[in-house]
């Protein structure tokens, strides 16, 4: 069954009227000096102001919370799958928890600061009377995506037929059904992807940022909305879909550039936070797809004004664990009357994600053909540099010693750890790997079996194991010749 979001209920101790909302000396504020106010607040008790916001502590967000304080209408602009819609989302949190509105008002008008003729003739009328109602903050957030068939009225407004029809004089402010900017008034309201919206679709935001009016059909009516607005962009030397109009530019206060986490940490600590991980994914193999997204986003054989997003991490770690959840699953009917331990991944499993992921990343040009090969060949090196990372300086030779005389070792998909583990027997130095991969003294049999074929692949790697594979597909490490 679906969850729909419930929409808050204000506490019951809020004032109902304007006339007791003025008793309790509430003051109106503009949204910039209410997301002013609260965000210096925030700073001066050191209290977080930007929740789930990885990697732009030192660069995006002091740039952010400089143009808020100047009450700046903001670009973000940066490739896909930079957060920059998340950060925009999270603005919404400097907001009042409760703000009051005049009851049913279409623009959620402040009953100090009334903007439409009818609203200001209904404070008039009702005087202290006037019913208040409170919107929660999460309710003052608008957001459009940019499309080539977005319209003028979906963002602005349109006569409304049906009201004309009724009577009403063409000019007359009620016969105007209200789009989305208006209607996010004393909001924030978002244009994502701005450049693919219409050129001429884009001089209807320009009043709207400078003269805070709008004009429909014809017509203008003043009506001084009071809302930040932020969109969202992509270089334009790569979307060639477009671009922001230089007088629309200009009305932005500030221009930020946005990037991808500039830090292997950083690109874990956002993979730890976002992965929906249906299995035990170890951190030696989160950090091989950290590495590998940093090393995809740095060949010349991918289109680097595309970028690649962060999602593609995500998604990478997400199908690992879901590859250990598939071998589980598999292998259940051989485990009838054991213990069935939490599926653990292993390095093996992220071979996958090359031709599963390659949707996501876009190649130069000349590398057609070649995505799944080139892909495979940047995880094999995020995979050696990992293992250089972690069990660098370690005597390994307990593991070359496995293979003298012929022997070999098999993994794979479909083996299981307890087969994998009886395959190697006591090793000398596992005990240190382990502790390296801060798996600790007590491994499950998934865990011990992810560290030694993390060796095995890692000494493969570095031309100290043979590798082949069988005709069942299985791994098979060997001797080097």
């Amino acid at each position: 069954m679906t969850a729909f979001p419930v929409t808050p209920v204000p506490p019951a101790d809020l004032p109902a009227t304007l006339g007791a909302l003025r008793a309790a000396g509430h003051p109106y504020r503009t949204v910039k000096r209410e997301l002013r106010d609260n965000l210096l607040a925030r700073l001066r008790d050191g209290r977080p102001r930007f929740a789930g916001i990885v990697g732009y502590d030192d660069t995006v967000l002091p740039e952010v919370e400089r143009a808020l304080l100047a009450g700046h209408d903001m670009v973000l602009l940066g490739e896909r799958g930079q957060g920059k819609t998340r950060l925009i989302r999270s603005l919404v949190t400097l907001l009042d928890e409760w703000t009051p509105v005049i009851a049913d008002s279409v623009l959620n008008e402040h009953p100090l600061h009334p903007v439409t003729p009818a609203s200001r003739a209904l404070v008039v009328e009702a005087g202290d009377d006037l019913p208040v109602g409170w919107l929660h903050r999460s309710m003052r957030y608008g957001e459009k995506l940019a499309t080539p068939d977005t319209s003028v009225g979906d963002l602005i407004g349109d006569v409304d037929p049906i009201r004309l029809a009724q009577g009403r004089v063409l000019g007359d402010p009620e016969t105007i059904h209200f789009g989305l900017v208006p209607r996010t008034n004393r909001g924030i309201f978002a244009v994502n992807e701005l450049p693919d919206l219409a050129e001429r679709i884009q001089v209807a935001l320009l009043n709207v940022l400078e003269e805070r009016d709008i004009q429909v059909r014809g017509y203008q009516l003043r009506l001084p909305l009071d809302l930040l607005l932020v969109v969202s962009a992509n270089p334009e030397d790569y979307t060639n879909r477009g671009r922001i109009i230089t007088p629309l530019k200009d009305r932005f206060g500030a221009e930020i550039r946005t990037h991808y986490p500039t830090d292997l940490e950083l690109e874990l600590e956002l993979i730890r936070q976002e992965a929906d991980l249906v299995a035990e994914v170890p951190e030696h193999v989160l950090e091989v797809l950290a590495r590998f997204a940093r090393a995809v986003r740095g060949s010349p054989s991918v289109d680097p004004r595309s970028g690649v997003s962060a999602r593609f991490a995500i998604a990478a770690a997400e199908t690992v664990a879901a590859a250990a959840l598939r071998r589980a699953g598999l292998l259940a009917a051989s485990r009838e009357g054991h213990e069935v331990q939490t599926p653990v991944a292993r390095v093996g499993d992220a071979v996958s994600v090359t031709s599963t992921l390659r949707g996501k990343v876009e190649f130069e040009s000349g590398e057609e053909g070649r995505e799944t090969e080139i892909l495979g060949h940047l995880l094999r090196t995020a995979t050696a540099e990992t293992f250089r990372a972690r069990l660098a300086g370690l005597d390994l030779s307990g593991f070359t010693a496995l293979v003298d005389d012929g022997k070999t070792i098999e993994t794979g998909e479909l083996v299981p750890a307890a087969e994998l583990l009886r395959q190697v027997g006591t090793v000398p130095g596992l005990a240190k790997v382990l502790e390296r991969l801060g798996i600790g003294d007590a491994p499950s049999l998934g865990q011990a079996a992810a560290a030694v074929e993390f060796v095995l692949e890692g000494l493969h790697l570095n031309r100290r194991l043979g590798k082949d594979m069988t005709d069942s597909g299985r791994t098979r490490y060997g001797g080097r010749d």
